[in-house]
């Protein structure tokens, strides 16, 4: 088959659409969840539903996993698909190879609180509960505390696990896939003030037709 010449005659080039194939698939069945689940909300909170089912899709089925491998060995060391996925992210940022405790306990953090928060929030969407927002921010500054936590250590000690030498390590495992976590839950949180700030407006409203009466 044409994976497997890819494979036979570079394993790097496998690997890269290996790791893409399961980027696809995962936004793929957060996809299929929105349209199951997401029918009667509005156009903009489909696309926030598209998102938070992603967010759990990635947390449970590739940073979970990740978590178990860390805990009883090394990516370094693991078998089986996911441990070569791993693997290959582990080429632009090294840490993710050898179970660094700073990774490894914000991925336990992210996998255990995130996904909890994302599923909340999902609930609260699809039922229009008044705790929405609060769910959303909390969520959204959590990824974005996850984020900083994952690079600044590092950026402070000159960057020496973060490999940049290849165009696909920095601009597509790095910048951009690290990237989606710090662009949409500032647009979530852009959102929620928007939200909130209505909210306030409309409160302010009523109670001076209220006065006037």
């Amino acid at each position: 088959s044409l994976l497997w010449r890819y494979h036979h005659f570079s394993p790097a080039l496998f690997h890269y659409l290996l790791s893409l194939s399961a980027c696809v698939l995962q936004v793929f069945c957060a996809a299929l969840l929105t349209y199951r689940y997401g029918g009667i909300t509005s156009g903009e909170d489909r696309w926030i539903l598209l998102w938070l089912f992603y967010d759990v899709i990635v947390h449970l089925t590739l940073e979970g996993p990740f978590v178990y491998m860390s805990l009883v060995g090394t990516v370094e060391t693991s078998e089986g698909p996911l441990a070569e996925l791993w693997k290959e992210y582990g080429k632009a940022d090294s840490r993710w190879l050898v179970s660094d405790p700073t990774i490894v306990s914000i991925e336990i953090f992210t996998v255990v609180l995130d996904s909890i928060l994302a599923l909340l929030l999902i609930h609260a969407i699809l039922k229009k509960k008044y705790y929405r927002h609060f769910l959303q921010i909390a969520l959204s500054v959590c990824e974005l505390y996850g984020g900083w936590m994952t690079f600044c250590p590092d950026w402070l000690l000159g960057s020496p696990h973060l490999n940049t030498s290849r165009w696909i390590y920095l601009w597509v495992y790095l910048v951009f896939f690290n990237g989606l976590w710090v662009l949409v839950p500032v647009l979530l949180l852009v959102q929620s003030w928007s939200c909130l700030k209505s909210l306030e407006l409309r409160g302010d409203n009523s109670e001076v037709i209220r006065k006037n009466m």
